[in-house]
């Protein structure tokens, strides 16, 4: 027992050293907060000005060979959530993505990186902009991948996620965002 907990404050020493967790910050966006209106769809009777927020990435795993970002509403009423922006094999030396990175032509975006049609029906960001009445949550993830991703230009973002289950570590925020009735 005793050589297991030495083992464990070992452990975490060596972890605390290395840098600490993979995570994920936007200065536009606090963790469980309400996006602001900037980053909120133009569209579908929403009037934001759907400008992705920039995203900075903290502590990403050693061997990660690229890293993807996802944004994901599963509270949309579609019976499988919405899927907001998605972009993969971003260099793995990338530590943030400037707020507005997610144009649709992508030439904001570090290059290599592959962004795939959203719910949407095109690629890049899209905000924000669920029905009237309670707050949505809006899940933005960051997958350390393992390996870079060769998949089909027109690869659909369940395709993608599948394959982004395979990785290094995933790092999260949380926020919400909702419309009166």
């Amino acid at each position: 027992m005793r050589i297991t907990v030495l083992s464990l404050f070992a452990f975490a020493a060596i972890s605390a050293q290395a840098g600490g967790k993979f995570s994920v910050t936007s200065a536009e966006i606090k963790a469980g907060s309400m996006i602001a209106m900037d980053q909120v769809f133009d569209g579908f009777g929403c009037t934001g000005k759907n400008v992705s927020p920039s995203l900075k990435f903290s502590n990403i795993p050693a061997g990660t060979k690229a890293l993807a970002v996802t944004m994901y509403d599963p509270d949309a009423p579609t019976g499988s959530g919405w899927w907001h922006w998605m972009v993969y094999n971003i260099p793995a030396d990338t530590t943030e993505l400037a707020a507005g990175a997610g144009t649709e032509d992508g030439s904001k975006l570090p290059k290599g990186s592959v962004q795939v049609k959203t719910d949407f029906g095109k690629p890049g960001y899209g905000g924000p902009c669920p029905p009237p009445g309670a707050p949505h949550r809006y899940i933005f993830k960051v997958f350390a991948q393992k390996e870079l991703l060769n998949l089909d230009a027109g690869a659909s973002p369940a395709m993608v996620g599948f394959n982004l289950n395979a990785n290094l570590g995933v790092a999260e925020l949380k926020a919400k965002f909702g419309r009166k009735k």
